[in-house]
C-alpha cells in the first residue's frame, strides 16, 4: 500500500465515510465518490481497514457481541418494566427497582413540579415523564446484523 492509500485508511475510520475519507486522505473532490468506492474495494485497503478495526475493538473493549446486546437491551425494553398500577388501576412511574440493564433503555426523563389551583385550593403535583430509546430503529439495527 502506499502512504495515500494508508492515509485513507485512516481517514475512513474516522466517520466510515469513503468520500470524505478520500477527500481528506488528498483525492480530489470531484472524484472523491469513485476513490473511495475503488479504495474499499482493493484487498488490501480492505486487510488494512479490518486489521485497524480489530486492533481498536481489543483497544476499546467494544465488540461486536457487545454492541448486539446493548441494541437489544433497547429493542426488547418494556413499558411494564417503568411502571406499575395502583389499587385503583391507575398507572405510575417506579424507577426503584431498576437494573442497570434497564435504565439503559432510557433515553429522556422529565421532572416538571408545579401548583395546580389557586390559593388554598393549590395542590402541589409532580409530573414525570419517560421516553424509552427508539425500539424499531434498535431492532432493524439487530435485523441487519443478522442478515435480516
Amino acid at each position: 500500500m502506499n502512504d495515500k492509500q494508508r492515509r485513507f485508511v485512516a481517514e475512513y475510520l474516522i466517520d466510515l465515510n469513503a468520500k470524505q475519507a478520500a477527500i481528506r486522505a488528498g483525492y480530489s473532490a470531484r472524484t472523491a465518490e469513485v476513490q473511495g468506492c475503488r479504495l474499499l474495494r482493493d484487498a488490501h485497503v480492505q486487510s488494512a481497514v479490518w486489521d485497524a478495526q480489530q486492533k481498536r475493538a481489543v483497544r476499546t473493549g467494544i465488540t461486536q457481541d457487545r454492541v448486539l446486546s446493548e441494541l437489544a437491551l433497547l429493542g426488547f425494553a418494556n413499558m411494564q418494566d417503568y411502571m406499575r398500577a395502583g389499587d385503583d388501576g391507575d398507572p405510575y412511574l417506579d424507577f426503584s427497582g431498576l437494573t442497570r440493564a434497564q435504565a439503559a433503555a432510557l433515553a429522556e426523563v422529565t421532572v416538571e413540579d408545579f401548583k395546580d389551583g389557586r390559593g388554598e385550593d393549590a395542590r402541589d403535583v409532580r409530573r414525570v415523564k419517560f421516553k424509552l430509546a427508539d425500539k424499531r430503529a434498535a431492532l432493524v439495527d439487530i435485523g441487519r446484523h443478522l442478515g435480516m
